[in-house]
């Protein structure tokens, strides 16, 4: 694939609103997560996963068992899973992921952030053939090589594993990731696993030139950041420094 993923990432929430922003999402969730598939994290390994991550995200242990201890109650919010596809500026493919309690909100709000920087929302698997559903671990290392020899003898499917400026990235089905966590945990305890979640992988990237698609870019990635139900979003956009 040639690019360090993590090096795509967006930053980490500087602002306290985006913070709480962020808290409110994994709130959002974790209670979705615990709902569908019970409460207890050793027995609804996503959930276990989401945890993970939100304390990785920094976020407060009172924000994760508020979501839990909502969950394990009667009757509660009814979020739904939403996902929206379309080319954004630059012709960039992108997915967003939503979890709502009411659809038609969240439908308007998108098409607007696609409206308002002259981009084309689509219809369900416009793009996503374009995308691998992967699980992705990013970290400091420069032995990708014993790396790979030590997951493939745990009899896991890896994808690719590549080294760049330092750090190692697996790519892996998204069926393998807990195998994967797990074989870190108990085999190579060194590496520091900065980046571990189930993602979409653009199979092409496309770069964004020109300071109007540049601008439109930072706009909608900044409208749909602002959207309460947007939970995610993927794209194949490259921003050349």
């Amino acid at each position: 694939m040639g690019r360090a993923y993590q090096n795509r990432k967006l930053s980490m929430a500087k602002t306290a609103g985006a913070k709480t922003k962020v808290y409110s999402k994994y709130g959002k969730a974790i209670y979705v997560c615990a709902k569908n598939g019970g409460v207890d994290p050793e027995g609804n390994l996503a959930l276990r996963g989401l945890i993970d991550r939100a304390k990785k995200d920094q976020v407060p242990t009172h924000v994760i068992e508020n979501a839990i201890k909502k969950a394990s109650g009667a009757g509660g919010e009814d979020f739904v899973e939403a996902r929206y596809e379309g080319f954004g500026p630059g012709n960039c493919m992108v997915i967003i992921d939503c979890l709502t309690d009411n659809g038609n909100r969240t439908i308007k709000d998108v098409r607007q952030c696609f409206t308002k920087t002259h981009s084309k929302v689509g219809s369900s698997g416009t793009v996503s053939h374009m995308f691998d559903h992967q699980a992705v671990f990013a970290f400091k290392g420069e032995d990708d090589e014993t790396v790979l020899e030590n997951l493939m003898m745990a009899d896991i499917d890896v994808t690719d594993v590549e080294l760049e400026d330092g750090i190692i990235t697996v790519y892996a089905p998204h069926t393998e990731f807990f195998k994967i966590k797990t074989e870190f945990a108990n085999s190579m305890p060194e590496f520091d696993l900065e980046v571990e979640e189930i993602t979409w992988v653009p199979q092409t990237y496309i770069d964004i030139e020109g300071e109007e698609d540049l601008a439109n870019f930072e706009k909608f990635i900044a409208m749909l950041d602002d959207c309460d139900d947007v939970q995610h979003v993927y794209h194949n956009a490259e921003i050349k420094d």
